[in-house]
């Protein structure tokens, strides 16, 4: 019965989603857009924050690889963009290898320095490499499959994609496995000596974290059409950790919270003043002093102060 509520909340969360592109077409659809994209970026990031007890900064490159590989396949090789996708994914996943055998026996400020550089390197890569990826310049050209041309059809496209990886996430850090993510986070020493292979763990979550972001980097290639080492530096990485921090680190669902917050910030105050990087500093200011738990958390929190749960009787009410 307490999971009814949840239920509900969510099918109207979802209900409101599929009437965007018919209540705010045109711009407003595309904005939309790239914020479902956005929002499974930062899930993809509060899968080691927020359950895992590890702030990665390179998330930011594991997104953009996948971009470069479906702009790279499908532009200047002429593949097929489905395929590109998988190899968009796949690569992103090896990067996530990589990435987390050198940083996951690392922990706090340790592990966040190591992850930036690690992101680094792969920037330095797509900077350089410019027989590949173009260097400054980039790769530009349409990868987005003809049916999916048509910006409300591509809008559904990536809210099923959303909400189908949504589940998976969800079922992830519910799974007992996610349970153990959770019990590391707490106290890694003790998962050890419970006979846990913390290791193992978090080399998991790492990769099932780097997929989610693959899967994000592959939809912003179709959206974007361009992709520059922009796509695979810091700020991609700050992004899409400042999107769970706001949203709520922890709560999963927090990061589409944090990734409309953020998105509707960059587009809608660039519009009003140049700068507009100002009021997001503001913001996440303002975030960490009154709602250190995000902007979800702190509703939570709220909502569980109006209406707290019947205490049991004490012994003393019950004699």
């Amino acid at each position: 019965m307490t999971s009814s509520p949840k239920i509900w909340w969510t099918a109207a969360v979802v209900a409101l989603l599929a009437l965007v592109p018919i209540v705010f077409p045109g711009y407003h659809t595309s904005l939309a857009t790239l914020t479902l994209i956005y929002a499974l970026l930062a899930m993809s990031v509060d899968i080691l924050a927020g359950f895992a007890g590890r702030t990665p900064l390179c998330h930011g490159a594991i997104f953009g690889t996948a971009t470069y590989v479906v702009m790279y396949y499908v532009t200047s090789a002429g593949g097929n963009p489905w395929i590109g996708v998988a190899l968009g994914i796949l690569a992103a996943v090896l990067v996530s290898l990589v990435f987390a055998l050198l940083a996951v026996r690392t922990t706090g400020v340790y592990f966040l320095l190591l992850t930036l550089a690690l992101g680094m390197i792969v920037w330095g890569v797509c900077q350089r490499w410019t027989s590949v990826t173009g260097g400054e310049n980039g790769l530009r050209g349409n990868v987005r499959p003809d049916w999916l041309i048509d910006p409300m059809r591509f809008y559904y496209f990536v809210l099923l994609v959303g909400l189908a990886s949504t589940f998976l996430i969800w079922r992830f850090v519910r799974s007992p496995f996610g349970l153990s993510l959770k019990g590391i986070r707490e106290s890694e020493s003790r998962m050890r000596s419970l006979g846990y292979n913390t290791t193992y763990h978090l080399v998991l979550g790492f990769l099932f974290s780097g997929l989610m972001a693959g899967v994000s980097g592959a939809l912003y290639a179709f959206f974007n059409s361009f992709v520059s080492p922009s796509t695979v530096a810091l700020a991609q990485s700050v992004k899409g950790l400042l999107m769970a921090i706001v949203g709520g680190v922890g709560t999963l669902f927090g990061g589409v919270v944090g990734a409309a917050v953020i998105v509707v910030l960059e587009n809608v105050v660039s519009s009003f003043t140049e700068r507009w990087s100002m009021v997001l500093g503001l913001l996440f200011v303002l975030t960490m002093i009154f709602a250190p738990e995000g902007i979800v958390g702190k509703l939570r929190s709220l909502l569980t102060r109006r209406h707290p749960a019947s205490k049991p009787a004490t012994a003393k009410h019950a004699a």
